[in-house]
């Protein structure tokens, strides 16, 4: 990048009063905290600069990313977590507080839902929302599918194919069990996540922030770069988790700025 656009670049970021941050690949890997991932916190708040953690994973809660990130040392509140599981009880709070749901997701997801006012059902109920499930069963499908072939709206918690772990393996995420639904039903989910708008509705409301004050940080294209680029929201690529330089080349997706690792923002202010 050079100087004229290193200028423009810190134009923009002076406007951007919330900076939305994903967190595995942004923030860590794995279990393990980027060893700059504090500096680069504290240099946001000396900035003067708002931030909130964001993620697709809604197989864990909010509560689940406050312990592992307090656990790591950092010092954050649980409001500054929002996740796909948050966005998809607020879409549904708008539609019918308190409808009957077939809920297919964790423990803590359907913690969530009941703490929401929600009552989950498997007989004649309002919605069928499917999260990241990690203990999903042919018995679960079944009972969904005929539920979906019977008219009931269809809600998925965010559109990720696959869930990177350790070791550059992946899990089978909600993308792969929603295109399962869809073939054997027809019907294709109401995609809560990101890049969808509802996450983004979310975390503006969340933060207060107006997409002219926003940016977005995130180490994936096809979900937080996307939500950038699809919204006129500032998007920022770190080079720390899944994107790499050599994606970009075939891409239609571009992220307005690219660094290394996330401390490099500072750089801008």
């Amino acid at each position: 990048m050079d100087n004229i656009d290193k200028i423009e670049m810190a134009s923009r970021l002076k406007k951007v009063k919330v900076c939305a941050l994903d967190m595995d690949g942004t923030i860590y890997l794995g279990q393990k905290l980027f060893p700059f991932t504090k500096a680069f916190l504290e240099g946001l708040e000396e900035a003067g600069k708002k931030y909130i953690f964001l993620t697709n994973n809604s197989s864990k809660n909010a509560g689940d990313y406050y312990k592992k990130l307090t656990g790591m040392g950092l010092s954050v509140d649980r409001n500054q977590i929002y996740t796909s599981g948050d966005a998809t009880i607020e879409y549904l709070k708008k539609l019918k507080p308190g409808a009957k749901i077939y809920l297919m997701g964790t423990n803590n997801l359907i913690e969530d839902f009941e703490n929401a006012g929600f009552r989950l059902a498997e007989d004649s109920p309002d919605f069928v929302v499917l999260g990241f499930d990690l203990n999903f069963t042919y018995e679960k499908f079944d009972k969904a599918a005929r539920l979906l072939r019977k008219g009931v709206p269809f809600i998925a918690t965010h559109p990720d194919f696959n869930c990177p772990i350790e070791d550059g393996d992946m899990l089978p995420d909600c993308g792969s069990l929603s295109a399962a639904f869809t073939a054997a039903t027809g019907v294709v989910p109401k995609v809560i996540g990101k890049p969808n708008q509802e996450m983004l509705e979310g975390l503006l409301n969340r933060t207060g922030a107006t997409k002219d004050s926003f940016c977005i940080m995130g180490d994936r294209l096809l979900t937080d770069i996307r939500m950038g680029q699809n919204f006129g929201i500032l998007s920022i690529l770190v080079l720390t988790g899944e994107a790499k330089l050599s994606d970009l080349e075939n891409s239609s997706i571009k992220p307005e700025l690219i660094l290394e690792r996330n401390i490099d923002l500072l750089h801008y202010f």
